[in-house]
This record gives structure tokens, sequence and C-alpha cells, in this order.
């Protein structure tokens, strides 16, 4: 189950689409997902979650709180909309393609990946092109 929440902040999304795109990003890194909470927040309600939980005093786009088990993938992923914002500008890029790429960037997290090194991010990055790439919308 893949669950949307909003605090303090306006979001619009194709829940389905989403829903859908993500059970097929897992299934490809054969992974199941049991229960992800999306919840999308402003910059002030992350850098709280931030200092409190993590002991840092910085801004960032996403925490993801792993409740994974095995290959059963389960986690609170919070997104500041505040800096997808931000970064879409910085990236040029559209805010939807940049929500999209931290929404997964959340999930690869889940399945393994990690971002610590140059080599890590490389590899993330690329993993987030790649299944971005699998996004599509029924029109």
């Amino acid at each position: 189950m893949i669950t949307f929440n909003s605090i303090d902040v306006s979001i619009s999304l194709s829940q389905l689409a989403i829903k859908s795109w993500l059970l097929e990003v897992t299934k490809s890194e054969n992974k199941v997902i049991g229960h992800i909470n999306y919840v999308f927040c402003n910059d002030s309600y992350l850098l709280d979650i931030n200092q409190r939980f993590l002991d840092h005093d910085t801004y960032t786009d996403i925490i993801t709180f792993d409740n994974s088990n095995a290959n059963f993938i389960s986690a609170d992923i919070y997104i500041s909309i505040d800096r997808v914002n931000e970064n879409a500008v910085i990236n040029e890029v559209a805010v939807a393609a940049e929500l999209l790429r931290v929404i997964v960037h959340g999930v690869l997290h889940l399945c393994g990946y990690k971002d610590k090194s140059n080599s890590e991010a490389l590899l993330m990055r690329s993993k987030e092109e790649e299944k971005i790439n699998m996004f599509h919308v029924e029109r």
C-alpha cells in the first residue's frame, strides 16, 4: 500500500499513476511494497525532523525512515516541496520531473542504493533516470 499525505503544503499528484509506477519500479528491483507513506511538507517541517531525529541542522529534500524487512519494503518518506521547487529551478527541470526524481529516490534507498560517496551518487542518479523513464500516464 502506498499513501500520500501533505502537511502545510498543497500538491497535485496523479496518485494512481504514481502508485502503479512505484509498483513497477519495486518489481524491477525484486522488491515488494509493504506500506510506503509519503508525507509532503515544507522546509521548516522537514528541518525540524532532520534536527530531532538525525541531528542534522540542514535543509534537505527528502528523509526516508526505513521500516523494511528483507524484500518487503516499508517506510515513511518525507519530502520538502520547498526543496523540490528550488532544485527544479537550479537543475532547470520542471517541478513535476523533480518531484518524480525525489519520490523514486526514496524508494531506491529502500531497494538498497546509497548516495554518500561519489560512485554511489552516480549510480543512484543513473537508477533515478532509469526508473523515471518507466513512468507513464494513461492518456
